[in-house]
């Protein structure tokens, strides 16, 4: 009964570990084919059959298991691979383990590896692990030799076997040990005779001669090319090395002219300037005198450059045109000008005169007066009518008539009143842009040329046979308005290093001065800015208050009364002005950005069109034409008349 029971438990112990050997093979299929055509490949303690069976799945491959592997393995990994790659990660395990698979034909047999070199191994070796078999023949070494330098460089499993007579290695191994194994072999198996010579050419390229000889060697060709040193390498036997070394002798001779010319078109950089920079390479110093190797022109219509000299000299001048005939980025500068100005200017004043004629041409007179022009008493008096009118602001006055001094009748005012209050704000915002190369300057001027007056000559008393007097008048025309020059730098973190140049000029609206003003702000710096980064660049922020009294000494100090005997004036001004910069580096921005501009000005235009009150129709208003169809349109025809 005891016994029964024993045999019950003992079956339902073997269905248990069937069942969960079966769960863990159905769930190791469900994470295999998770990815579709591709796997992941993740095993956990699991026996050297589970591993069998899963790869037999995916890959579709029979294996026979030999009697003595048995174990377990863990895989763990987390990228999907395809068939060929979980086959070649089997093959890594199985090496881990001590275990090979061997290619039999319809079956592979999965057997411990030294049972795997004894049957031959695979033969194609397309993986790194597999078990393979190779004769590798040897030309010069006896292969007995070979045997004690590669033994120690192969695992105790691999099998290593030298035949003499026939000049043979045999070697079995895993793939990537014998494909090493037979690179070493290649490289220690060397004719004793055979050795390394250099050839240094006089005249020819040695990269020029270097692919003549391939074409001639085939692809098997021992000789290299340094270009740096126009010499050639030639590797191989004595007769070889002597066939090539008449070869090349015949070859590296100089041209019939003793020199060559070269014609070189260049794609970004200027002929002309390369001229000077190119011939001071190739000029050397002989004593007191220079001597030119070479002779360099440009050719500004093809924009080439003619190098005229030896072929070492021409071709030492290759890799330096090449390196400086590169494109260079583009920079769009925009800076911007933000100045707000306020100016207030309050004037108040009381002026008096009193004359008394004592009669015989005798009197007194006193009073103040204070200003100039029409803003003083005795000015407006004496000018009133004649070109000289009362002052800006209010004026209240008390006039007697006229009176007579020296002879001339003027406008007898007793006294004169005037207020004044000025208020002006100013407001400016200039956003001048501009494109340039990389470590090229450019400059944008947006402006007017003023005309001053430098010198006025009238000659008064003096007169032509027709009694027309011819007066002169000098002027000096300058430049008024925004201009600003920058030298764009770009470093290799795409940050920008500035050299700007800014001037902002106009006109001021400054009275009373006798020819005009101008306000004039200048900068000059030399910034780094990352690119597409807003910088200022500097500012200026002033609060000017000046006040001015005039008043008669003692009588301006009575209170009340005094007031009759002063001129009050104040001036304040206050003015903030700030200068922004900020670059962008035009790499396959600068369409993008185009367009956006030009969008732009033909919304403004259409705009116009839209609020126009004039009478001329808006059909015949100027329109920039559709982006898209301005790049499409075909050039216009011209015909021998001129249509």
């Amino acid at each position: 009964m005891i016994i029964n029971r024993l045999k019950v438990n003992r079956l339902k112990t073997n269905r248990l570990k069937a069942s969960i050997f079966s769960l863990f093979f159905y769930l190791s299929l469900f994470s295999l084919h998770a990815h579709g055509q591709e796997h992941t490949l993740n095993l956990q303690d699991a026996e050297v059959q589970t591993l069998v069976a899963t790869v037999s799945e995916i890959t579709g491959r029979t294996f026979i298991m030999d009697p003595s592997v048995t174990g377990k393995v863990t895989v763990i990994s987390n990228a999907p691979m395809d068939e060929k790659g979980i086959y070649a990660a089997f093959l890594s395990v199985l090496e881990v383990h001590g275990l090979a698979a061997v290619d039999n034909g319809n079956v592979i047999k999965i057997v411990p590896s030294l049972k795997a070199m004894q049957k031959g191994g695979h033969k194609s070796g397309s993986f790194a692990d597999e078990i393979v078999t190779r004769v590798i023949a040897v030309k010069h070494i006896p292969p007995s030799e070979l045997l004690s330098l590669l033994r120690p460089l192969l695992p105790p499993n691999a099998q290593l076997v030298a035949h003499d007579n026939a000049r043979l290695l045999l070697v079995s191994d895993r793939a990537a040990n014998v494909a090493r194994v037979q690179k070493l072999v290649d490289r220690i198996d060397r004719s004793a005779d055979e050795n390394v010579e250099v050839i240094v050419l006089q005249h020819a390229s040695a990269v020029s001669l270097a692919t003549t000889l391939e074409k001639l060697y085939g692809s098997e060709n021992p000789v290299i090319a340094d270009s740096r040193t126009n010499t050639l390498l030639i590797t191989g036997d004595k007769d070889f090395r002597m066939k090539t070394r008449a070869l090349v002798s015949h070859l590296d001779t100089p041209l019939e002219d003793g020199g060559s010319s070269s014609v070189v078109y260049l794609q970004y950089a200027s002929a002309v300037e390369l001229v000077p920079l190119l011939e001071n390479t190739v000029t050397t110093v002989d004593g007191e005198s220079e001597k030119k190797m070479a002779t360099i022109q440009a050719h500004e219509g093809t924009n080439a450059l003619i190098i005229t000299g030896s072929p070492a000299v021409v071709r030492s001048l290759m890799p330096v045109i090449r390196q400086l005939d590169i494109r260079r980025r583009q920079v769009q500068v925009e800076a911007i000008i933000a100045e707000v100005s306020e100016s207030l200017v309050k004037e108040l004043g009381v002026q008096w005169q009193s004359m008394q004629n004592l009669g015989g041409g005798e009197g007194i007179f006193g009073g103040t007066n204070f200003g100039t022009g029409g803003d003083n008493i005795l000015g407006l008096a004496s000018g009133f009518g004649n070109g000289v009118n009362p002052g800006t602001g209010l004026n209240l006055g008390y006039v007697s008539g006229t009176i007579s001094i020296l002879g001339e009748e003027i406008i007898g005012i007793g006294a004169l009143l005037t207020a004044l209050s000025t208020d002006s704000d100013t407001n400016v915002l200039s956003t001048p842009s501009i494109v340039s190369m990389d470590n090229a300057e450019a400059e944008i001027y947006v402006g007017q040329e003023v005309p001053f007056i430098t010198g006025q000559y009238s000659n008064t008393g003096a007169s032509d046979q027709d009694g027309i007097v011819n007066p002169f008048t000098t002027i000096e025309r300058t430049e008024v308005g925004i201009r600003l020059t920058v030298t764009p730098h770009i470093n290799k973190g795409d940050s920008v290093i500035l050299d700007i140049s800014q001037e902002l000029s106009a006109i001021s609206s400054v009275v009373g001065a006798v020819d005009l003003v101008t306000n004039k702000r200048t900068l000059r710096t030399r910034v780094l800015v990352p690119d597409n980064s807003i910088l200022v660049l500097g500012g200026l922020i002033t609060d000017e208050l000046r006040e001015s009294i005039d008043a008669v000494p003692g009588l301006s100090k009575i209170p009340f009364l005094g007031e009759l005997f002063k001129n009050r004036t104040t001036n304040t001004i206050k003015r903030n002005l700030m200068i922004f910069i900020r670059p962008r580096i035009l790499d396959d921005d600068g369409v993008r950005i185009s367009s956006e501009k030009y969008n732009y000005l033909r919304a403004r235009q259409i705009e116009s069109r839209r609020t126009s009150d004039g009478l001329t129709p808006q059909e015949q208003m100027p329109l920039l034409p559709e982006l898209t169809d301005y790049l499409q349109a075909p050039l216009p025809e011209y015909t021998a008349e001129g249509g």
